[in-house]
């Protein structure tokens, strides 16, 4: 199994299908799934591992993998899909959404075309994101077989410029809420993104540093 973040286990021995590298794993098969995607992915799962799945528990397994940046909130301008054309049916942006990364100051990833409004966070998509090392729990291989997906993609470098700025405005929020705990999670997020992506967290970087040398 992947990362022992979010429950390790869904009932009193079942290992559970709702780590955080399994989430990414999961992802990873389709380059990206709504949030609401997701949790029946994960519900597939336990039904073919003769699991139990707590609703509350995936929720809160995939709340953890999006606020340490290993599934990051997708804006729609970044993913395709086949047959969608320019507009993609169920999917919300995260600028719009309520809840759709999960970070401590409630914002969320700027996304680049509206052609999808609302504030359903069940209808973000989640990509894989630059914190995680996707690994498959059991099964996953046989989801492509199972869920009604059509072939997709995501244009990494939309995505990376929106993760970017995510992670700048979680750095802001984390400083002005003096939470140090985050800022050490950020920090090591603005390495794992110079790796994942060609972009520059430098910046970011040196303010948490500063106000964690403060």
């Amino acid at each position: 199994m992947g990362d022992a973040d979010g429950p390790s286990r869904s009932d009193g021995g079942a290992p559970s299908v709702a780590a955080r590298d399994d989430l990414a794993g999961v992802v990873d098969l389709f380059e990206w799934l709504t949030r609401a995607e997701l949790s029946e992915a994960l519900s597939e799962l336990a039904f073919k591992q003769r699991a139990e799945v707590d609703d509350e528990a995936i929720a809160a397994a995939i709340d953890v993998a999006v606020a340490e940046y290993a599934l990051v909130p997708a804006p729609p301008a970044a993913l395709s899909e086949a047959g969608a054309g320019n507009t993609l049916e169920g999917v919300t942006d995260p600028a719009t959404s309520d809840d759709g990364d999960g970070s401590d100051d409630g914002g969320d990833s700027e996304g680049g075309d509206d052609s999808v409004g609302g504030d359903e966070p069940d209808a973000v998509a989640l990509a894989v994101g630059p914190a995680a090392f996707p690994s498959l729990p059991a099964d996953a291989e046989d989801l492509p077989h199972i869920l009604d997906v059509p072939e997709r993609d995501v244009d990494r470098e939309a995505l990376s410029e929106a993760v970017l700025e995510r992670l700048s405005r979680d750095a802001v929020a984390a400083i002005e809420s003096g939470d140090a705990e985050r800022l050490e999670v950020l920090a090591d997020v603005t390495y794992d993104i110079e790796a994942w992506a060609p972009v520059d967290a430098g910046d970011i970087r040196e303010r948490i540093v500063a106000e964690l040398d403060g």
